[in-house]
């Protein structure tokens, strides 16, 4: 795939992988940034990637704009010889879906949705040939998904799934975005899946929650008091549906400081996965639950 460098003002670069997302062009974004990070160009600032793209800021005083395309262009070059090998985390979510809290919110913004007289699993479901919200969950939790941007809000992931294209799941947004959104729902819009990290403004289908914080700016919570977000771009998410009492009991566990995620260490290798998708995430499952 052939990369598109455009400058952004005076103090960006802007390189487009891909124009269409897929696991490919996320592992050579992640790539990428990943190089420049560590070649520690002069006048770099900040380095920002995204799902299929990622954006440098750099100080013009400090390295001329062509002068950086050329060594980023270099590092490229390197990364796409490299085999696509990650160290990352494999983290279990559980979710309450249809849960009573999204459900009342998508009620009261049922004329910005495309079917008024449906609920989001049920929409879900019938776009993607699925006969019902308990097939539509058992699609969005039987396989895991990638984190491949961080961002929007503070600690929102975005999630991809990690299945051949035919068998995503895709699910337009809201016609228009709904004024409130509660805490930890788990969304999705497009091809891509969330977990909105704060109560907010959000245009993505609601599907549930989940009792497990993600974002903690004041780091009081357990897993959070290194860095307030939880997520970072690389990690694998597996969902784990779980219902009223199991979210009621996790919630307590959350509020006494007693809850701790399931989360493990992993090696991925993007050409193992791509020669048996299906048998691939099956090991991973195994790695989560210690089998």
């Amino acid at each position: 795939m052939q990369s598109r460098y455009t400058f952004g003002g005076d103090e960006h670069l802007f390189v487009e992988v891909s124009e269409e997302m897929s696991l490919e062009a996320f592992f050579k974004s992640l790539s990428v940034t990943k190089a420049v990070r560590e070649s520690k160009i002069s006048g770099v600032t900040e380095i920002c990637p995204a799902n299929a793209s990622f954006q440098i800021k750099f100080d013009p005083d400090r390295i001329a704009p062509d002068d950086l395309a050329t060594e980023v262009k270099r590092l490229e070059a390197a990364a796409e010889r490299a085999e696509a090998v990650i160290k990352t985390r494999i983290i279990e979510i559980p979710v309450f879906y249809n849960d009573p809290w999204t459900h009342e919110t998508l009620m009261r913004f049922r004329e910005r949705h495309q079917e008024p007289g449906s609920t989001d699993i049920a929409y879900a479901a019938r776009v993607n040939n699925l006969d019902g919200a308990d097939a539509f969950i058992k699609a969005h939790s039987s396989a895991p998904w990638f984190v491949s941007m961080v961002g929007f809000v503070a600690g929102l992931p975005f999630l991809y799934q990690m299945v051949e294209r035919a068998r995503q799941l895709q699910v337009p947004k809201y016609l228009r975005p709904r004024t409130d959104t509660p805490k930890l729902t788990v969304g999705h819009g497009g091809c891509f899946g969330c977990i909105y990290s704060v109560r907010g403004a959000g245009g993505y289908q609601m599907f549930g929650i989940t009792p497990m914080p993600i974002y903690d700016p004041n780091q009081q919570i357990s897993y959070l008091r290194d860095f307030m977000c939880l997520f970072r771009p690389g990690d694998i998410v597996k969902w784990k549906p779980i219902d009223r009492e199991a979210y009621d009991a996790a919630l307590g566990d959350v509020e006494a400081g007693r809850f701790v995620p399931l989360m493990r260490e992993v090696t991925f290798s993007l050409d193992a996965f791509n020669r048996d998708i299906d048998a691939y995430n099956q090991k991973l499952d195994e790695v989560l639950h210690g089998a």
